[in-house]
């Protein structure tokens, strides 16, 4: 199994356990854009499509795929506080 396939089909939560978590996260939030993404995913896109991937919302979004990981954790987790 290739490395690239094994990153793809990794859970939000099992990236967020790793070591260079903190790193992507701090990378991310420096995105200009990363505020209106994560606006936008939570406003349309989830609405949309509650079950999407943070590969889909990648693509969807032409962003990469650990902007997307960023916002889809911190998306549930505000779910979970809320709820």
């Amino acid at each position: 199994m290739s490395i690239t396939y094994t990153l793809m089909h990794m859970s939000v939560e099992e990236y967020a356990k790793e070591k260079l978590w903190p790193i992507l996260v701090e990378t991310v939030h420096a995105i200009v854009m990363y505020p209106h993404h994560k606006a936008y995913t939570r406003e349309v896109i989830l609405n949309e499509k509650p079950d999407i991937t943070p590969a889909e919302l990648a693509m969807r979004l032409k962003i990469t795929l650990g902007e997307a990981l960023v916002i889809m954790h911190e998306l549930t987790e505000e779910k979970r506080v809320e709820s």
